[in-house]
């Protein structure tokens, strides 16, 4: 009895379609039928109720199926384990980061990290949000690290920064001569801003949204170095975390003015596969990420 026989058994109770799993599996009706039905020979039970439409399980069938889930979350958890041992063997962390905190961020962290284990390399991929939680669960990625992270059954999800959000111009705008800016003064001024798959836009529109703000979207990209090009070229205003602008901030190539209506702050996370086993050197950079260690 393979694992994959009980992952086909699995996507057919959920499916309720020999046809669907099929497609899932890369087989034909036929071969699912005949792995169910093998199954079926060798406990010398029957699973299925193929009389009644959707498919159905009988009692013995909803045993076994429980089982089967068990015995895979297992299996994965022995996988992850093995991937652990053996990425730990190599001495090498895997850190996946949207660009704000892995350019801006995290290589105060990675060199405090460093001082207590400098022969482990941790290595870093720049990646957007959707990317990572994918790489995370499929445990090719030990740590993410995300914006306005999601809760996720599958996922640990700890709080990492809160970036304050400011005002962000070109010197050449009328606003960067602001000290400090009322909310409402970004009414109807072209904006330069994330994609509607970013998470960070979907935090940010929620914020305007709860003054009653409408701005002019003239441009939409998937991280925020490209946001910042076009700010400074004076192509419209944003609003962006502040930790991500330091160095225009420094070099005069951006404003940044804060919100005299409160500080709006953009939360972020670092995310884990819940049956991630870790080497004490990932552990430990989890704990100085967490500010705990």
């Amino acid at each position: 009895m393979h694992i994959e026989t009980l992952r086909i058994f699995c996507d057919l109770t959920e499916l309720r379609s020999f046809s669907e799993t099929g497609r899932k599996h890369a087989l034909s009706q036929s071969a699912v039928s005949q792995q169910i039905a093998q199954l079926e020979l060798v406990h010398k039970v029957q699973f299925l109720d193929r009389k009644k439409r959707p498919l159905e399980l009988t009692p013995a069938g909803e045993l076994f199926y429980e089982a089967c889930k068990d015995i895979i979350d297992r299996y994965e958890q022995l996988r992850s384990g093995l991937n652990a041992l053996q990425k730990s063997s190599v001495s090498r962390i895997n850190v996946a980061a949207i660009y704000s905190i892995g350019m801006h961020t995290l290589a105060d962290y990675v060199k405090k990290f460093m001082v207590n284990y400098p022969n482990v390399h941790v290595h870093v991929e720049y990646l957007n949000s959707g990317q990572i939680y994918e790489l995370v669960l499929a445990g090719e990625i030990d740590i993410g690290l995300v914006a306005v992270p999601k809760r996720d059954k599958r996922l640990e999800v700890y709080d990492f920064e809160e970036e304050s959000l400011v005002l962000v111009c070109s010197p050449k705008h009328p606003l960067a001569s602001e000290s400090k800016i009322d909310i409402h003064k970004v009414q109807f001024e072209k904006f330069v801003g994330f994609g509607k798959e970013v998470p960070t836009r979907l935090w940010i529109d929620d914020i305007l949204q709860r003054f009653n703000i409408v701005v002019r979207p003239v441009m939409e990209f998937d991280n925020i170095e490209t946001v910042k090009r076009a700010v400074e070229i004076n192509a419209g205003i944003s609003i962006l975390p502040q930790t991500a602008i330091l160095q225009e901030l420094g070099s005069g190539t951006l404003k940044a003015v804060s919100f005299s209506d409160g500080n709006f702050v953009r939360p972020t996370g670092i995310i884990i596969r819940k049956d991630k086993i870790l080497s004490q050197a990932g552990r430990y950079f989890i704990e100085l990420l967490r500010k705990k260690a």
